[in-house]
């Protein structure tokens, strides 16, 4: 073989080398991208959850010092174990939580009541005050349990 071609080989060689090199540490440098962003994801989802947890023992607290209505305490913890373990809402004690939730969630809130007429605020809030006189104590008993209730990852 002439040593021009032998020459040529080994340039081309070289260069395919080269390029996978290049290729690899791309690859890696994309690959080490992508772990740092799920790193960051999942630090980020970690420090959410413990923010829900920590509501979560706020809101029982509140209820039991009765510094909060049932009703919307019942709302917001719903909501919140929707995402931290939303098992514990078909489990007893906490099951009341769905339960209030299911009843009282056609009620307008926020700006929706503020443009229902007054009328039938009044009988809106007397059905919602009369399931939370049903379920008070179950409400209580719930979110004392709340409070000293391990949420494990």
């Amino acid at each position: 073989m002439p040593r021009g071609l032998q020459l040529a080989f080994i340039a081309i060689g070289l260069v395919i080398i080269g390029a996978l090199l290049f290729y690899i540490w791309r690859q890696s440098k994309l690959l080490n991208q992508q772990r740092l962003a799920q790193k960051k994801t999942e630090e980020f989802q970690a420090q959410r959850r413990d923010k829900m947890v920590e509501s979560i023992r706020i809101i029982a607290l509140a209820v039991e010092e009765k510094q909060v209505e049932y009703s919307e305490a019942c709302l917001r913890l719903k909501g919140l174990l929707d995402y931290v373990d939303p098992s514990l809402l078909n489990k007893a004690p906490f099951e009341v939580f769905q339960t209030v939730h299911d009843k009282i969630q056609h009620m307008p809130t926020h700006e929706a009541r503020k443009n229902t007429d007054s009328r039938t605020i009044r009988k809106l809030d007397k059905e919602r005050l009369a399931v939370e006189q049903t379920h008070a104590t179950e409400i209580r008993e719930a979110a004392s349990a709340l409070k000293h209730h391990r949420f494990d990852d």
